[in-house]
């Protein structure tokens, strides 16, 4: 077997490589009970990332216009914490923060139900941080997710 097969290219990456010599790692979610497709299947990258992008334009313009005197960086510091508050209170009541309803994303507990406020809080706290966000799972859960035990799902 050539070494190359084993360790992988740098554009495909060590799981093509696994792939190809015959792991099945399944699809993401499938540890979760989830769908593979379709509505409750783990949220795709891109839609999650679009959201996120809305949600942190909305609270920037808030913060903007509620702030309108102060320095960029005191507004971009605002906007963190409308970001924070707004992902709180809508995730933690109706599951979904307004750019995640218009891209068709809600965020639910590991069990299915609902995410409590606690859970909420903490996801969200990580999230503000941004690191959390950045390390992913074979389900495709970031960090923030996991600790928050959440998971963003497709309407």
């Amino acid at each position: 077997m050539d070494n190359r097969q084993a360790i992988g290219s740098w554009l495909s990456g060590p799981r093509a490589a696994a792939e190809e010599m015959g792991v099945d790692f399944g699809y993401r979610g499938e540890r979760l009970g989830l769908p593979e497709s379709g509505p409750g299947s783990v949220a795709p990258l891109g839609r999650r990332f679009g959201a996120l992008f809305l949600d942190w334009g909305l609270c920037f313009l808030i913060a903007y216009g509620l702030f309108a005197h102060s320095s960029q960086q005191a507004t971009g510091n605002r906007a963190l914490l409308i970001f924070f508050i707004l992902a709180v209170l809508t995730v933690g009541t109706v599951g979904s923060t307004p750019g995640k309803r218009i891209f068709g994303l809600r965020v639910i507990s590991e069990n299915g139900g609902r995410l409590g406020f606690g859970w909420a809080f903490l996801r969200s706290a990580l999230l503000c941080i941004a690191i959390p966000a950045l390390v992913w799972d074979r389900d495709g859960r970031g960090l923030h997710d996991r600790l928050g035990r959440a998971v963003q799902v497709r309407i």
